[in-house]
């Protein structure tokens, strides 16, 4: 029997965002073939893509074994509108959360004193059928206002740039995020 796959309070579902994926590769840190593979980003000395099962980033083992992150603090609440968030908390998305892929520097929205949910990437049709609240948050950071987001939305694309990615708040539910582009 396999262990149940682990719980990530700031990444609840790594799997639909493409940050951990089916694979048969061995994981550097526990040795074992758990079927998944993390694929996001690693901060560390080593190269060590594709080189850690979700339970070894959960258990914050991967980390702790190479001094491996999987964001980078600097950019937990970095825009100046975001919320500060207790060191516990950047430690966690840090250490034992898996991280997403972002086009230039990664960053993780904050709201209510907590870092929010990533939810993942959005395209124009994501923010217009099922994350439209998050579209106040995104035209502040592109600094658009509502006759320059229509044009700037438009172009969003989930799978190219640009793109948004989209959070949400644990504690209100308030939907926000981020615009990138290559």
């Amino acid at each position: 029997m396999s262990d149940p796959f682990p719980v990530f309070r700031y990444h609840s579902n790594p799997l639909k965002t493409g940050s951990i994926v089916a694979s048969a590769k061995v994981c550097r840190r526990c040795r074992r073939r758990r079927g998944y593979i993390y694929v996001g980003p690693v901060y560390a000395k080593a190269a060590l893509n594709e080189a850690f099962c979700p339970w070894c980033i959960a258990d914050g083992s991967a980390a702790a074994a190479f001094d491996a992150k999987f964001t980078d603090p600097a950019g937990i609440g970095s825009y100046a509108a975001w919320h500060p968030v207790p060191p516990e908390v950047v430690e966690e998305i840090v250490r034992r959360t898996p991280g997403f892929n972002g086009w230039q520097q990664e960053r993780w929205w904050t709201h209510c004193g907590d870092a929010a949910e990533f939810l993942g990437r959005a395209g124009r049709h994501e923010l217009e059928t099922e994350w439209s609240g998050a579209v106040p948050t995104l035209m502040l950071d592109a600094g658009l206002d509502s006759a320059g987001w229509p044009s700037f939305g438009a172009n969003l694309d989930a799978d190219g740039s640009p793109t948004a990615y989209v959070f949400r708040c644990r504690c209100c539910g308030q939907l926000g995020g981020y615009t990138d582009c290559d």
